[in-house]
């Protein structure tokens, strides 16, 4: 994992979140304009992230199926996955924030927990 940056974003009118890990850190950044929180991610927790990541099928990002439409009236901020590896971009179709496809599904709550700190 040491050329991959995994990227969450959450993003409305009135809703901005952007959550990137790479290389055992992570930022946060919970406002527009706003400066990211950085910190170290302990092993317990990376080793939990490499396992969900491992579990991913990047080819298969594109293809996702949001579960749920709340996004499409402003139920819900859009979520939205985006891995880069080895130089290459990998990144979901829109979801609704806390409502991420399954298969992605243990990825993104691991990451989104770095926003509740």
């Amino acid at each position: 994992m040491k050329s991959t940056q995994i990227e969450y974003s959450a993003l409305s009118r009135g809703y901005y979140k952007v959550i990137t890990v790479q290389d055992k850190t992570v930022s946060v950044t919970k406002e527009r304009n706003a400066e990211a929180v950085k910190n170290n991610i302990d092993d317990a927790r990376w080793n939990k992230i490499v396992s969900a990541f491992s579990k991913v099928n990047l080819e298969g990002l594109s293809t996702l199926k949001a579960p749920t439409n709340k996004r499409t009236y402003d139920g819900a901020a859009i979520g939205n996955l985006k891995i880069v590896k080895d130089g290459k971009t990998y990144e979901t179709p829109g979801f609704d924030n806390g409502f991420p496809p399954k298969e992605i599904e243990e990825l993104v709550n691991l990451l989104v927990d770095f926003s509740k700190e």
